[in-house]
């Protein structure tokens, strides 16, 4: 498992129990990516699934006439280093570790399974910099399969609704309920844990590859 140093991962990893070790990473960094993938190995012995859930956002429009500014070059760069670059950064090293496992009867060698958004379809005004970021997830996805098929790598995508996360958990209760209201069936935030059934279902599908997956209850975000 890992997160930035600053976070509680190492207290959940603990929580846990001994199969779950905590590194600290910076997605971004090869060498934060590298020393993970390292522990892997050497505390489990193979990678045979690697999620991205790096994610990062900002909220500000492509101009604000009100105040004459435009939106902040360094926040959209920031959005997508997090989200797109840092997620392709985990994709590639993970897959040359995928490489050195023994192939199962379908020629499988690791799964890899990446985090977008309802964002990368229905961005909301001042989401530029997150609805790009996470297009460019689900965007990158099926030419990745394609690349690593070959070698027994399969890779899909989740693109999440509204989910109760710590993000999400900060909100007023009010502005939960109208949220949860906006979802069509069930009329609720989603459970981390359902977004973790879906990453088993891909793990245990051989035929999932390539594709990006709403899990949102019929979600279609209002401008």
């Amino acid at each position: 498992m890992a997160d930035l140093g600053s976070s509680k991962g190492n207290d959940v990893a603990k929580s846990l129990g001994d199969n779950v070790v905590f590194v600290p990473v910076d997605v971004t960094s090869e060498a934060d990516v590298k020393t993970a993938l390292e522990t892997a190995k050497s505390k489990f012995g193979r990678l045979d699934l690697s999620v991205n859930c790096a994610g990062t956002a900002v909220a500000f429009k492509t101009y604000n006439f009100n105040k004459n500014l435009p939106h902040k070059l360094e926040d959209f760069q920031r959005v997508i280093m997090v989200n797109t670059v840092g997620t392709f950064n985990v994709i590639r090293l993970s897959a040359g570790l995928m490489g050195e496992n023994e192939p199962n009867q379908d020629g499988q060698r690791g799964v890899i399974v990446n985090t977008a958004s309802v964002a990368a379809f229905d961005g909301q005004i001042g989401q530029a910099a997150y609805s790009a970021s996470k297009a460019a997830v689900a965007g990158m996805t099926l030419p990745i399969a394609r690349d690593l098929s070959p070698h027994g790598i399969r890779i899909c995508t989740i693109a999440p609704g509204l989910f109760d996360t710590p993000m999400l958990q900060a909100l007023p209760d009010k502005v939960r309920t109208f949220l949860a209201k906006s979802i069509p069936f069930p009329q609720r935030l989603g459970h981390p844990d359902e977004y973790a059934q879906l990453v088993q279902a891909i793990y245990e599908n051989p035929l999932m590859n390539g594709e990006t997956i709403r899990i949102d209850g019929a979600l279609r975000m209002q401008p």
